[in-house]
């Protein structure tokens, strides 16, 4: 896939996935709105937790048009196993960050509906990685995935990252 092609497929998916499930779905449930007055420190680390997440995953989108030469996309997958960058540290950034960009938010807004709505798509993505997403890649990148698998955890960062 030429880069440009995979650039945007994944910008296109970036709209259609982690900004309804991190922006639109988070806004539903809470329109903005603080529900609660929460300690001040407990709505700092909500904004710390949304601006790292939304960066992690620009980061994580970008390295699989430029590692992996594809999309985060099921229907247009990498061609490379993406196992640079901040995925040395944890297989599954991509969804943490996102996690953490919702749980971010639940925080700075004080919403116990956007804690439930973090924990259901947690399941959701866990399940997904699971069911579909580990078996594909053992399927399509064999050894290298299965070896990556044992040196890097999925779902809690490493402290140092995997060697290459």
């Amino acid at each position: 896939m030429r880069r440009s092609t995979a650039a945007a497929g994944s910008a296109a998916f970036f709209l259609a996935a982690p900004c309804v499930v991190a922006g639109l779905a988070p806004w539903l449930i809470t329109g903005w709105r603080t529900a609660a007055h929460w300690w001040p420190p407990v709505r700092a680390l909500g904004v710390l937790l949304i601006l790292v997440g939304t960066a992690v995953v620009v980061n994580a989108f970008a390295r699989f048009v430029t590692e992996g030469a594809g999309t985060p996309m099921p229907a247009a997958p990498p061609q490379h196993l993406v196992v640079g960058g901040l995925y040395r540290y944890v297989r599954n950034p991509m969804y943490v960050a996102i996690l953490s960009a919702i749980l971010g938010q639940a925080l700075l807004f004080g919403s116990l509906p956007l804690l439930a709505y973090t924990a259901c798509v947690f399941l959701a993505f866990v399940t997904f990685v699971h069911f579909y997403e580990e078996p594909h890649l053992r399927r399509q990148f064999g050894p290298d995935y299965d070896a990556y698998r044992r040196e890097v955890p999925g779902w809690l960062p490493r402290l140092r990252p995997r060697s290459r």
